[in-house]
């Protein structure tokens, strides 16, 4: 039950704090939490990316187009954690600019996750879009 515990500890802090921070146009925070070990992968709203230097790209264009985020929740409704692999499952509900134009949108994401030197790291992330 620790590892669970701990696991959710660190998705409602660091790694929600590294998001925020992603929409107000900083990647640095969410690439110190993503592994820097293949096999990594993003199946993105608006792309995708395959193995590190993709992702790293990826966070590289999602930091210059993303600005002045002035709503970011993230409605967890699924997790568990099995040994040195987890998963969360949930909605991203997002009111940010995109380059310099304001959204707000809601993502479905599902997230895996891979302890690494003890340390919870993001190896998949899957989004997309909701649709009324």
């Amino acid at each position: 039950m620790k590892d669970r515990e701990d696991f959710l500890a660190w998705v409602k802090t660091p790694l929600y704090q590294a998001e925020l921070a992603l929409h107000n146009g900083d990647p640095a925070p969410r690439r110190a939490l993503w592994s820097h070990r293949e096999p990594v992968s993003v199946l993105g709203a608006w792309r995708n990316a395959n193995g590190l230097a993709e992702v790293e790209d990826l966070f590289v264009y999602l930091g210059k187009s993303f600005s002045n985020c002035t709503s970011f929740v993230f409605e967890l409704q699924a997790y568990d954690v099995i040994g040195d692999m987890a998963y969360t499952a949930g909605l991203e509900r997002t009111s940010v600019s995109v380059d310099g134009k304001p959204r707000t949108y809601t993502l479905r994401v599902t997230q895996v996750y891979r302890r690494e030197d003890g340390e919870w790291r993001v190896v998949h992330r899957h989004g997309d879009t909701v649709t009324e």
